[in-house]
């Protein structure tokens, strides 16, 4: 009985469910009634779980290319079906693709809703109309949001409008947070009496990010009056912090963006935010859509620009500069439009930037677990630091030494080449943290996340940054800890991994390396150029370090030297090595006497 309840009353619920759907409100064209059947039909066969049907209802809905306002119209008019929308979206994987293309187009719909010229004007003349229309059109507007203001702030600007001006001044902090940003940018008008209303709405707003704008005034402009005005709209903002300066506000809010604080992420369901710029031709906002995605290190860079401003000499400003910048490299998407031509990336700026700032980016990087900041930070330090600013102390650490044992391999591998390419001249307690990531990188094989292409690069580096500390004899990092390494790379199948391992093995004062060099030099298997390179190495080796060979590859070397048949270059190669060696003279005279005629 209990079973055949439910069953019944989960059918009946089903039922309801489906049925309940309200009947969109027709209009008089046939595309509308199509676009609400398609609308209708796909909500009722996803409730159904008939999902095969439900998808061609939505392909439907996308192939005939709507309306979006029509499109969104329908979704506000069921709440309950633009709900089910969004659960498929998130999680159906059959019918997710075209769900997604479906809230696109509802999206653009609000879009277009938000930022309807006509219907934005048509709503600030309404809020000089009567009570009821003025509540009205600032709900309305407060739907349009940021894109309100622009038309709002040019009208306070018309002086054939100036009877307009007390009711859309008192509307300007109606429309609340999504004000603030474009607000803020207009601070850099000339017209007095709009900017007093803007310092004003700002203040009754509330929001700190409009803090460094308001002292900014408050320390450079020439108006006492606004002046006087951004002063109490930062009380009433926040009056604790009010004896800060406006660069420190800025940073503040520039740390703030960095970090993705919710209450500065734009609101927005597309996949674009606006940046607000102060047209000086035109006298008015401009905007600008850039990728959601990059959107608050965007911001972090112009706001720690506007700390600068404030204060030439606050220098952390341009490590959060750079370390922003860093980010936005690592999504390699198109810088925004902004930018113009020519932009010069990241790392040129980091490269100029010097090594105090870098340290102070990557100090943020390693404590944020940052990988993008923390690896463009430390390229930029192996391009142009030497030892005394790679062994830079910020405040409590040393940010390089520390990136040694970041959790990363890209970042310690290139902190690794980066300190022995500065070549230090004192050894330090992580040294051995040097050559032990040098050698992982030359050793290191492809993998799923460590593609042959990043693998081959890494070892190269690393290959070349412990040849140039073998071959000026460092004492700070010693190479022979990567010994094992070396002798497994001189069989590497890679060609300039086999040469260059040698080279740095002969500066090893180890029988395993010398002996490592030789069987390179001798096998057969290999070109005649990586066994005369391979002879050219054991040859240093032995000037370094004298003979360490064992008879067996004395004799080979041997024979190569007596052989007519041998390549003339590679015959010449092993008659230097074995002349290096210092062998007894018995060998030479032996030689002599094989090729005379006597």
């Amino acid at each position: 009985m209990r079973r055949n309840f439910l069953l019944s009353f989960g059918l009946c619920l089903l039922i309801t469910l489906v049925t309940s759907f309200p009947l969109q409100a027709q209009t008089d064209t046939s595309d509308t009634n199509s676009l609400s059947d398609n609308w209708n039909d796909f909500l009722h066969y996803t409730v159904l779980g008939r999902y095969d049907l439900a998808a061609g209802f939505a392909q439907k809905i996308i192939d005939s290319n709507p309306d979006p306002l029509q499109l969104l119209k329908l979704s506000e008019n069921n709440p309950r079906g633009y709900a089910i929308l969004v659960r498929v979206h998130a999680s159906n994987p059959e019918l997710a693709p075209l769900a997604a293309k479906i809230l696109d187009i509802i999206e653009q719909g609000r879009y277009q809703r938000r930022t309807a010229a006509d219907i934005i004007t048509d709503e600030i003349k309404r809020l000089s109309s009567t009570v009821r229309g003025k509540y009205t059109a600032i709900e309305r507007l407060r739907n349009s949001g940021e894109y309100a203001i622009p038309y709002m702030l040019d009208a306070m600007a018309d002086e054939s409008r100036r009877e307009e001006f007390p009711n859309i001044a008192s509307a300007l902090p109606e429309i609340g947070r999504p004000a603030v940003r474009p607000l803020t940018a207009s601070l850099e008008m000339e017209n007095l009496a709009v900017k007093a209303e803007v310092i004003r709405a700002l203040g009754k707003i509330g929001y700190s990010e409009s803090l460094g704008y308001l002292k900014y005034i408050v320390e450079n402009d020439k108006s006492e009056q606004l002046r006087e005005l951004a002063t109490e709209s930062i009380r009433q903002i926040d009056a604790a912090n009010g004896g800060k300066n406006a660069a420190q506000m800025f940073f503040q809010t520039a740390e703030n963006y960095y970090y993705r604080t919710d209450s500065l992420m734009p609101v927005t369901e597309g996949n674009t935010a606006n940046i607000w710029f102060w047209n000086e031709e035109s006298g008015s906002l401009t905007r600008e859509a850039v990728d959601k995605k990059y959107f608050p290190e965007l911001m972090a860079m112009r706001t720690t620009e506007w700390t600068l401003r404030a204060d030439k000499d606050f220098g952390q400003a341009i490590s959060l500069w750079i370390a922003s910048f860093f980010r936005i490299d690592s999504l390699h998407i198109p810088y925004p439009e902004y930018f113009g031509q020519g932009h010069a990336d990241a790392m040129t700026y980091a490269v100029t930037a010097g090594p105090e700032y870098l340290h102070e980016a990557l100090e943020r990087a390693i404590k944020d677990n940052d990988k993008a900041v923390a690896l463009g930070t430390v390229e930029a330090l192996a391009r142009n630091a030497g030892e005394k600013s790679l062994m830079y102390r910020y405040k409590t650490s040393q940010p390089l030494i520390d990136a040694l044992s970041f959790n990363d391999r890209e970042v310690k591998y290139t902190a690794a080449i980066a300190i022995a390419l500065a070549e230090p001249s004192e050894k330090f307690p992580q040294s051995e943290y040097v050559i032990n990531n040098l050698a992982s990188a030359i050793t290191a094989k492809p993998e799923e996340n460590w593609p042959a292409e990043k693998a081959d690069n890494f070892a190269i580096r690393a290959a070349q940054a412990m040849l140039k500390l073998a071959e000026t004899r460092n004492k700070a990092v010693d190479v022979s800890n990567a010994l094992d390494a070396l002798v497994k790379t001189t069989a590497d199948n890679r060609d300039e991994m086999k040469i260059v391992s040698c080279q740095i093995l002969a500066y090893i004062s180890s029988p395993d390396a010398q002996r490592a060099i030789a069987e390179l030099a001798l096998n057969e298997n290999y070109s005649v150029e990586i066994r005369i390179s391979g002879f050219e190495s054991l040859s240093t080796s032995a000037k370094v370090n004298a003979n360490q060979l064992l008879d067996g590859q004395i004799d080979k070397i041997y024979k190569i030297v007596e052989s007519r048949d041998a390549d003339e270059q590679l015959r010449s190669a092993a008659a230097g090595a074995f002349g290096s060696l210092n062998l007894p003279s018995r060998r030479v005279k032996d030689l002599i006497l094989n090729q005379s005629k006597i």
